[in-house]
């Protein structure tokens, strides 16, 4: 379900949908892109992302904030391993595990999450 919502994004370079499960039931669902109000460009004429531009687990995260749910304990599922930065807010969420199905380009993320005792899960989407 994260890929399907991974679709939602209008950004070119990098589509990542993301969604926070708890008691079996989606709490939360983000996808990268720009925040409320702006136009929906995630990168220039150059190709270059806006530093504006939100990844989809700060997105799902800030949503869960602003509803009456917690993340406490919560799954979040995305389909790329999360950046350092989002690594960050993920521990400080609560957030307890962790599924992801593609390798970010830096794999620092990924080991701060294990330094916080978050459970990480890798499913390869793209086996045959």
């Amino acid at each position: 379900m994260a890929k399907i919502w991974a679709e939602n994004s209008y950004c070119e370079r990098r589509r990542v949908g993301a969604l926070i499960v708890k008691d079996k039931m989606i709490i939360s669902d983000g996808f990268n892109g720009t925040p409320a109000g702006f136009r929906n460009i995630c990168e220039d004429e150059d190709g270059k992302t806006y530093p504006y531009v939100l990844h989809a687990e700060a997105n799902a995260i800030t949503k869960v904030a602003k509803s009456n749910n917690s993340s406490e304990g919560a799954t979040m599922y995305v389909t790329t391993s999360p950046c350092i930065e989002c690594s960050k807010l993920i521990i400080q969420s609560g957030i307890k595990r962790l599924v992801y199905s593609e390798n970010y380009r830096l794999n620092d993320g990924i080991r701060l999450l294990e330094k916080a005792d978050i459970e990480i899960c890798f499913i390869d989407l793209n086996q045959d």
